[in-house]
């Protein structure tokens, strides 16, 4: 009987350094996608790079009028509002920017908590001189807007906060399907955290982000195809572990809201991750918060009702 489950063992054990091994040979093999020299759904606007904080961030300026710069979500890139910025840039002037270790940004090791971003948005705010900003964003790029306005930033005059990713230990897209429940948690195991991600695949991303939106259908094709590419660069699934590791900042984040003296806006969809309860939690740590509710939309908001999203941004931002 020993012998059986020390040969289990054995066995066991083989196949998971097999897997290890296997997951650095899938990952050395994956093609690393060109970077763009233009935007797939609007060639026109050029695409510009900045140097922040050590890292050079890929954004795009489009417009005239007051200045928004909008924020996109985790595992995500500028090109999430692609429905948005067209619309908006007839009234405003829109920047939109990739994030550390995401889309075609840089991808520097660091830390990549809630701070490790915010830092970034100020850096960019500081790079280009942008000043009566009204910061806006979803998920991550609802909540860095938050944490930004609490540390007084002159730049900053107003904040749109949609689905803000500031609960559930920062764990929210656990709650996005099955698979998502799986990435999240998984990814907190050393070792095999790290193996998994090496071994993900186009069908596993396109779960956890279709779980993101009320309609699958509200992200295209393309755009997905190219959100798994930009997952081959190389670092770039280390960069989102770290994040995932260090989901917790986000909510801990929530303790410096009541120092937020600007106007707030928050926007949530009716089906997004977030819980009723979280959403009141938020509203009432914010002082004079105005908090609305977009129906018939998840997490991606700017994917499943860009017209209803891009004419609250509008009114709020004194378009």
């Amino acid at each position: 009987m020993a012998s059986s489950w020390l040969l289990t063992l054995i066995v066991a054990t083989g196949a998971g350094v097999a897997l290890w091994l296997i997951s650095f040979i899938i990952e050395a093999l994956r093609p690393s996608p060109d970077t763009p020299g233009a935007l797939r759904w609007a060639p026109g606007i050029p695409i510009d790079y900045v140097d922040v904080r050590g890292a050079k961030l890929r954004f795009v300026k489009v417009g005239t009028g007051p200045v928004i710069v909008l924020l996109h979500t985790l595992r995500t890139q500028l090109d999430l509002f692609e429905r948005v910025i067209p619309d908006l840039s007839k009234r405003f002037t829109i920047y939109a920017v990739d994030y550390p270790g995401h889309g075609y940004s840089g991808i520097p090791q660091a830390r990549y908590d809630a701070a490790f971003f915010a830092n970034a948005v100020e850096g960019f705010l500081d790079a280009l001189d942008l000043r009566d900003v009204t910061l806006a964003g979803v998920s991550i790029g609802g909540a860095i807007p938050l944490i930004v306005a609490a540390r007084y930033n002159p730049r900053v005059s107003r904040v749109i906060a949609v689905n803000p990713y500031d609960y559930a230990k920062g764990r929210g897209m656990a709650r996005s399907s099955p698979l998502g429940w799986m990435i999240t948690y998984v990814s907190l195991i050393p070792v095999i955290g790290e193996t998994v991600m090496r071994l993900r695949s186009f069908i596993i991303m396109r779960h956890v982000l279709q779980g993101g939106v009320a309609d699958p259908n509200s992200i295209s094709k393309p755009l997905m195809a190219e959100m798994y590419q930009v997952g081959n660069r190389p670092g770039h699934y280390r960069a989102f572990i770290s994040l995932l590791r260090n989901a917790e900042s986000w909510e801990l984040a929530q303790q410096d809201y009541g120092r937020i003296e600007v106007p707030v806006l928050l926007i949530w969809g009716d089906r997004d991750w977030s819980r009723p309860s979280e959403r009141e939690r938020v509203r009432s740590l914010i002082p004079n918060a105005v908090m609305k509710t977009v129906g018939g939309g998840g997490h991606f908001l700017p994917l499943d009702r860009p017209r209803e999203l891009s004419e609250l941004i509008a009114d709020f931002a004194g378009g």
